[in-house]
């Protein structure tokens, strides 16, 4: 009798499972809106993150920074920093940082093309992305190969599918299309594939101002509506150590006038670019990021920018970028103090430097993760795909992260503690001995009491084997190939096509637009 009703819950939740069948559950969680339920923790005492801000403090007015674009330099200058023309180096006053601070929203609501994906980004808030900006692509099928239009395409299409996924990111690039052209390409599929919040490169204004266009076309919003509130994002690298070159601080300018997210974001890895210790690594980080920062708030108080960190450690013995290391689990968890410190949202960075979907890749994509979640992250970038420190995004690591993403999200999730939850009845019911299995509590609510997994198999070595012994990384496969073959674009994005490609025809008959370096 047991066994009977235990095989028969077993088959039940075989036959709803999420995965390569292509049968759904009958569970709904809502995974798009976010609460970090962890209280923040810290590895600095507040008088060690005080003395970090003040030495980043020091570090912009005593050493300064390098910034090659003399606009922007110009702007510095007129808000009371000191230029030196001839090396290019800006040294900014606290006071002028101070004030940036305190103009810098502490909340920002980023609008989607479906509004019920609109986010608050703040603190307490939590968004994941997949991984960004490889410029290669991997899955099992195809092997490693250089990033396609057509491969960006699919990664869009399975961003777009899972909720825990919050924002678009560029993915990988389509090197097959000319750099002229190629943000027309990577807009239009954001725009017409997903109704999430879309990336916008700041590689020139000339290819900025195409996006903003592009964007205004595909929701439909005047100037005046697409400038009043925030319908896309752009992540800013500064060049560590202590320089933004011309296209970073372009975009910086860029954006803020038109009112759009910034993501300002050093990329500092301990012993390379920055110094060796994780307290050294942060305090060269907050500097630039301030720096950044003070040139949006500059451009346009109020300019939405969100506090970017993603600092690691290297392998001394090579020179390569680590991730999911304990370094950068503690330079994340510092980061989370300096952006409690200014109130900011900020970004934190996952990933890993392991070679193919693995093992390693999945223990230091993990680390990488909770060290985010922990530290209170807002943002988490290449939460999922990411492979080589970067330089490859994987479909079936994309697939066996998100596991890890949903995961957290059904922690966010309250868990019942009320009376029926406690279930003393359903204790009353079942007879020393004997099963919960068909027990009226267990009945009414198995359906949806615990989480499916999504490539996870539950089933015992026999029955696995005898489906053919396949690791997690190879049902992945499975499971994206049928999740791009059923795919369907929202209805409000694909019906931006025809817009948008007359835009593009246009555009691309005057010559497009070329990056700026």
């Amino acid at each position: 009798m047991v066994d009977d009703a235990a095989r028969n819950l077993r088959r039940e939740r075989r036959r709803r499972r999420t995965g390569e069948a292509g049968s759904e559950t009958s569970r709904r969680p809502d995974y798009r809106s976010l609460k970090n339920p962890f209280l923040p923790q810290p590895i600095f005492s507040a008088d060690q993150v005080a003395a970090i801000h003040d030495t980043a403090l020091r570090v912009l007015e005593q050493l300064g920074a390098k910034v090659l674009l003399p606009e922007a330099r110009a702007i510095l200058a007129r808000a009371g920093a000191l230029v030196d023309k001839d090396s290019q180096m800006v040294r900014i006053g606290r006071d002028i940082v101070s004030a940036a601070l305190a103009s810098a929203p502490k909340s920002i609501r980023v609008h989607a093309g479906d509004r019920a994906r609109d986010l608050t980004l703040e603190l307490g808030s939590m968004a994941f992305l997949a991984g960004s900006g490889a410029p290669n692509v991997t899955d099992l099928e195809h092997g490693r190969r250089p990033g396609t239009l057509a491969a960006f395409e699919d990664l869009i299409r399975l961003v777009q599918h899972f909720d825990v996924l919050h924002m678009l990111g560029p993915c990988i690039e389509p090197q097959d299309v000319d750099n002229r052209f190629r943000h027309y390409a990577v807009n239009r599929a954001q725009l017409t594939l997903s109704d999430k919040l879309p990336f916008v490169f700041a590689r020139g204004t000339p290819q900025v101002e195409d996006g903003f266009e592009m964007l205004r076309l595909a929701r439909g919003l005047s100037e005046v509506e697409f400038r009043s509130g925030a319908h896309c994002y752009t992540v800013i690298n500064t060049n560590s150590p202590r320089q933004l070159d011309v296209p970073m601080a372009q975009g910086i300018i860029d954006f803020a006038r038109a009112g759009q997210v910034l993501i300002i974001t050093p990329f500092c890895l301990a012993g390379a670019m920055a110094p060796i210790t994780v307290a050294g690594a942060l305090t060269l980080q907050h500097a630039e990021a301030l720096a950044g920062l003070t040139l949006a708030q500059i451009v346009r108080p109020g300019a939405p920018v969100v506090y970017g960190s993603f600092s690691s450690n290297v392998d001394m013995k090579s020179g390569a970028p680590a991730f999911g290391t304990p370094e950068h689990v503690k330079a994340t968890l510092g980061a989370g103090q300096l952006a409690r410190f200014t109130g900011l949202p900020w970004r934190s960075g996952g990933g890993s430097a392991a070679n193919i979907s693995d093992a390693q890749a999945a223990h230091e994509t993990q680390f990488a993760l909770w060290g985010s979640v922990l530290a209170g992250a807002t943002v988490c970038i290449h939460a999922a795909g990411w492979l080589e420190g970067g330089l490859s995004v994987s479909f079936e690591k994309l697939i066996t992260d998100i596991e890890a993403l949903q995961t957290i999200a059904e922690l966010c999730v309250a868990t019942p503690g009320d009376e029926a939850a406690i279930g003393f009845e359903a204790i009353a019911e079942v007879q020393p001995g004997g099963h919960f299995f068909s027990a009226g509590h267990t009945m009414a609510r198995y359906r949806t009491a615990f989480y499916e997994p999504l490539v996870a198999d539950w089933s015992n070595f026999g029955n696995w084997t005898q489906a053919g012994s396949r690791t997690a990384t190879e049902r992945a496969t499975g499971i994206w190939k049928r999740l791009l073959a059923d795919f369907r674009p929202p209805a409000c994005a694909a019906a931006t096509s025809g817009v948008l490609d007359e835009f593009i025809a246009r555009r691309t008959e005057e010559g497009g637009a070329a990056p700026v370096s």
